[in-house]
């Protein structure tokens, strides 16, 4: 299970009363090439939109398009939507639609039809649908526009509407509720050809013909899955896959000694211990900031990035990523390696002989050298940290659900939104199980989401050094992943995604 690779998007200024307008229009379509055949780890659990998550996302672009395009740069475009506006406070954001546009079995798109998307998402049980929490209203004014009122500003709308919550299906096909699982049916520039599609293993989409916008350079988009890099490497090699991405050291390194092969490095997912019982419920110890900066003064982050990521990556102290507003370099060097440091903050705040840690461990993101570097580098200093091995399958009810760990060992994606970020790891909700916060915290987050994203810089900035000096996380090192080619493709990083969209692809000349 891997949960990193969010979505995210450069900064963007919402001033009030900002307007965004253009039209993409179609233009004279590239000629076609004949595949693009993409390798993947990620098996999407269906083709429905309110299944699809920032991970698995290009599964459902090839046949859905968003109300707003994403460009590489993290830039907003027009795509369904021609423009939108907020009003004075932010709490409203008008849509004018286009009215050329027709879903694949030719029912025409509509503000009718944003607006039973959009309410189908908010309802769901969709792994993004609480992305849509300050939506309270959406309101059709005329075929054209729709407006989406809120209940407390949402400085992610914009982003949400250009990711998974802004994927149009076409309304007819909600009367059978298990129709788009496997027969999705949107606007977008692709058809998935059922008869070449082996779910599970291979999704083959042919370009249609009679799309409304730009056509993409590739005649058919195969998204293959796979259980292992190594398998993925070696289809890279041998010319069955033309691009992946790999995020294991060892696999770039394979990767690297084919000639042919072209790699683009990016640092995008951190990996971290996520501290929920921030308040010492179930752990007390865990209650005393003087504690969680000692587990993060107690770990060695530039051996573990050394021996378990072979150099890949760059060591930090802070969750907020680099494209963000609130991050602050200085703070990636927040804490050294300094065991007699741990030892007496453990012991000002009472712990000088330690505490017992348990933490569940799920294999496919703690190896074997990662769960003993932590335990040796916390027993360093006093701590007992036992690891208790959960099953993947039933993981993320124990953990989520049931609330049964005080922590967790992850590696999460850092969106360049600042408050995507804030909303999902600080807020109490996805990664704030517990619902912890503090005066301060509290303070800035309200601040921040009520103030236009152009004012947010010093405050967000202020957020992050607060929630690092607190230890209310323990993060190793931001982790490079390599984008390989088999040089018949050219491809940009999306930013903030380690995943590019497949606007993103052209053939090499």
């Amino acid at each position: 299970m891997k949960l990193g690779k969010w979505s995210g998007f450069a900064a963007l200024t919402l001033a009030t009363g900002v307007l965004l307008s253009g039209c993409a229009g179609a233009a004279q379509s590239p000629a076609a090439s004949d595949t693009l055949n993409i390798a993947t780890l990620t098996v999407p659990q269906s083709l429905d939109p309110i299944n699809a998550t920032g991970s698995n996302v290009p599964f459902f672009q090839a046949v859905y398009d968003t109300l707003i395009r994403r460009q590489a740069n993290g830039d907003f475009t027009p795509m369904l939507a021609t423009k939108w506006e907020y009003n004075a406070d932010n709490t409203q954001l008008t849509l004018t639609l286009r009215d050329d546009v027709k879903f694949h079995d030719g029912t025409p798109f509509n503000a009718e039809a944003v607006k039973a998307n959009i309410d189908r998402f908010r309802a769901s049980t969709g792994a993004d649908s609480k992305g849509l929490k300050n939506v309270s209203e959406v309101t059709v004014v005329d075929p054209t526009h729709v407006t989406i009122a809120l209940s407390a500003p949402d400085p992610s709308l914009l982003f949400r509407l250009s990711d998974s919550a802004g994927l149009m299906a076409n309304p007819a096909a909600f009367a059978n509720p298990d129709s788009l699982k496997t027969t999705p049916d949107g606007t977008g520039p692709y058809d998935l050809d059922k008869s070449k599609t082996v779910i599970g293993t291979k999704w083959v989409y042919d370009r249609d013909a009679k799309y409304w916008g730009d056509k993409l350079p590739y005649q058919t988009l195969t998204l293959s899955v796979f259980d292992n890099e190594n398998a993925i490497v070696n289809g890279l090699k041998t010319g069955q896959i033309d691009t992946a991405l790999l995020q294991s050291a060892d696999q770039r390194a394979a990767a690297k000694q084919d000639a042919q092969l072209k790699i683009q490095d990016s640092n995008v997912d951190v990996q971290s211990i996520i501290l929920f019982d921030r308040a010492g419920a179930m752990v007390p110890a865990l209650g005393d900031a003087r504690v969680r900066q000692a587990l993060n003064y107690a770990i060695d982050r530039d051996i573990m990035l050394k021996q378990i990521r072979q150099g890949l990556g760059v060591t930090t102290s802070q969750m907020f990523g680099t494209d963000t507003l609130g991050y602050d370099k200085s703070l990636d060097n927040y804490y050294t390696h300094d065991p007699k440091k741990a030892k007496e903050l453990l012991a000002e705040a009472g712990y000088a002989n330690g505490f017992d840690l348990t933490l569940p461990r799920m294999a496919a993101i703690v190896d074997d050298a990662l769960a003993a570097s932590l335990k040796a580098d916390f027993a360093a200093v006093g701590v007992k940290l036992t690891w208790q091995d959960v099953d993947q399958a039933t993981a993320l009810k124990q953990i989520f659900t049931d609330k049964g760990f005080p922590g967790l060992v992850l590696s999460l994606g850092q969106p360049a939104n600042d408050w995507l970020m804030i909303s999902s790891q600080l807020q109490p909700g996805s990664f704030n199980i517990f619902g912890y916060t503090d005066p301060e915290a509290t303070a800035l987050i309200t601040k921040i989401q009520h103030e236009s994203v152009a004012d947010s810089k010093a405050d967000a900035q202020a957020l992050n050094k607060h929630i690092v000096e607190q230890g209310w996380f323990i993060p190793f090192y931001r982790q490079t992943y390599a984008l390989v080619t088999d040089g018949s493709v050219n491809v940009t990083q999306q930013s903030g995604m380690a995943v590019p969209s497949i606007y993103n692809y052209t053939p090499a000349k």
